[in-house]
């Protein structure tokens, strides 16, 4: 009994019709995704080097969407069950050569399908398994990377408030150095106020001996004067006496 034709397996197609490029050439790229996961196929068709790369990789994506809005089914589990190229119609053209003569041109075209299907059971739960092993490294990883963050993050607290606590502690010592400095300045500046107030008072006291004895000395050589003409009143009283 022969097996199912490859235009009849069953899932969700595209279909892709009169495309400008030979079969030869997109079934080169087809038969690096056939088999492989969706997710797979895609990273093929975006690291291979070709212009059948790209219009594969539009028809992949369009038979996926096809499959999740239409079956509703889930596009992590699905794969590429089929794909093929079939000859289109050859667009001839000609072009003039050597001696009068004309050389034929064929332009050919082909019909690219993409057959995408849900993966079997056995694969299905070997791909869960690996799913599962790998989010439990992701997540061991991720746990550790935390832990690391947070006993950095507690070293960096710990370094901060080290820090805070020693500038705080060298600010007091400042403060407390500019406050014994001010007191002192205090009691230099009470001491020579004490000592100009004395001086002050001293000059004051010495100014007005200076004005006493100013007068004094006025009395005194006003008295002077006064006994030296008395003096000469009696000299020429005896003067006059003695003549008579």
């Amino acid at each position: 009994m022969p097996g199912v034709k490859t235009n009849e397996r069953p899932g969700t197609r595209a279909v892709l019709r009169h495309c400008r490029m030979s079969a030869t050439k997109a079934r080169q790229v087809l038969d690096l995704i056939r088999g492989q996961e969706v997710g797979r196929a895609n990273e093929i068709l975006a690291s291979t080097p070709r212009e059948a790369a790209t219009i594969v990789a539009k028809l992949l994506n369009s038979a996926l969407a096809n499959a999740v809005h239409n079956d509703g089914l889930d596009a992590e589990e699905l794969y590429v069950a089929a794909c093929f190229a079939d000859e289109g119609g050859t667009l001839k053209r000609w072009r003039p050569r050597a001696r009068g003569r004309a050389t034929r041109i064929r332009k050919r075209t082909c019909h690219i399908t993409i057959i995408v299907a849900r993966l079997p059971e056995e694969r299905l739960e070997r791909l869960r398994a690996q799913r599962e092993a790998a989010g439990a490294q992701r997540s061991r990883r991720v746990a550790e990377s935390r832990r690391r963050a947070d006993l950095s993050g507690r070293l960096t607290r710990r370094r901060h408030a080290r820090a805070e606590a020693e500038a705080a502690a060298a600010a007091e010592a400042e403060a407390a150095e500019e406050d014994e400095e001010f007191e002192d300045d205090d009691v230099v500046d009470e001491d020579e106020i004490d000592v100009e107030g004395a001086t002050d008072e001293d000059e004051d006291e010495e100014d007005a001996d200076d004005v006493e004895d100013g007068d004094d000395d006025e009395v005194t050589s006003e008295t002077e004067d006064e006994v030296g003409d008395e003096a000469e009143d009696e000299a020429g009283d005896d003067e006059e006496g003695e003549e008579k």
